[in-house]
């Protein structure tokens, strides 16, 4: 293997490979093929486990990424895993749809390709489930304070994890009729399987935690009913609400929001019946903005069978390699 002081200049980023465009649009499985065991151990060795590290900065859970990326070179992925879960309640959900500012802070990007610490991150998590090392984190001792989450996306989930840890009863509440909120009806199944959500739910379901679903906090119960019952209630309800665009022609036929178009296609790969489903099969389909959920749209109207789609967004196209303007 690379000398670890000499990594960084002797080998390349290497990424996931992806399943051939052809065989992707036709179903909605995931498109990644992860590497070898070895080829991300060397990925790791790129890591110049920096003076100043602002991965750790750029990362919003401040997770201890040189310090893995070392564990792991080192063929140590028990204690690469014990330290990414140190910081990553769900590292298997963040290695696939984090945004990696991680990547973005990577001082090897100031000249070279960035550390590809998404991809490791998400190598790390699953070696972990397969190994049997993640385990459900049961208090040892119970507080007895019941707290009630509402809502089961990534806070919820991440706050009912913390919360149970730390001893108290902890019950989330979801309106759906499964558990996940915008992970799992907001992102497409090719980007993020639903059974990566269903093999941690089931662990938090082990760790002590209740679920209660179909249940719509505000409609079909008062949050006063539940603060009766509870000695502490936490809202995290997610970002449902869409942004209108009030111009000439909204009314028409035909336009939908983002959010509901994406979690309809989920819900109907789960085999759930759809009254009046919307469909972009031989459609000429515009998809108005270029960010994350634009181009999970995008990719949404292809697999659907899509004639032709289009995109607009306000912003000029970004390049592809960082300019003089980003060091």
């Amino acid at each position: 293997m690379t000398d670890k002081m000499t990594g960084f200049i002797k080998i390349e980023r290497k990424n996931y490979s992806k399943r051939p465009i052809e065989d992707r649009i036709k179903d909605f499985n995931e498109i990644y093929l992860p590497l070898a065991e070895g080829e991300m151990m060397a990925q790791a060795n790129r890591c110049m486990d920096c003076g100043t590290s602002f991965c750790n900065w750029g990362c919003p859970l401040g997770n201890l990424i040189p310090e893995w990326n070392d564990l792991l070179y080192m063929g140590d992925w028990k204690g690469a895993y014990e330290k990414l879960a140190l910081t990553a309640n769900f590292p298997e959900f963040t290695g696939r749809v984090c945004p990696a500012l991680c990547e973005a802070a990577c001082v090897l990007g100031i000249n070279r390709e960035a550390v590809s610490v998404r991809e490791i991150e998400q190598s790390i998590v699953e070696r972990a489930f397969s190994e049997g090392w993640v385990q459900p984190r049961i208090p040892k001792v119970r507080t007895e304070k019941k707290i009630a989450v509402v809502g089961s996306g990534p806070a919820g989930l991440t706050l009912a994890d913390d919360l149970n840890a730390l001893g108290h009863r902890v019950t989330v509440f979801e309106r759906e009729k499964k558990l996940g909120g915008l992970m799992r009806y907001g992102i497409p199944n090719y980007k993020l399987d639903k059974k990566i959500i269903d093999r941690r739910i089931d662990m938090l379901k082990m760790a002590g935690i209740v679920f209660v679903t179909n249940k719509w906090v505000g409609k079909e119960m008062e949050l006063e009913e539940i603060k009766k019952k509870y000695d502490a209630v936490v809202l995290s309800c997610g970002t449902w609400v869409p942004r209108d665009l009030k111009i000439p022609g909204r009314e028409l036929k035909g336009i939908y929001y983002a959010v509901d178009y994406l979690g309809q296609q989920t819900k109907s790969l789960e085999g759930t019946m759809i009254a009046s489903e919307i469909s972009a099969k031989d459609q000429t389909v515009l998809v108005i903005g270029g960010g994350d959920t634009g181009s999970d749209c995008v990719g949404t109207a292809n697999r659907q069978g899509a004639k032709k789609v289009y995109q607009f967004e306000i912003l000029p196209k970004p390049s592809k390699e960082r300019d003089e303007s980003m060091p």
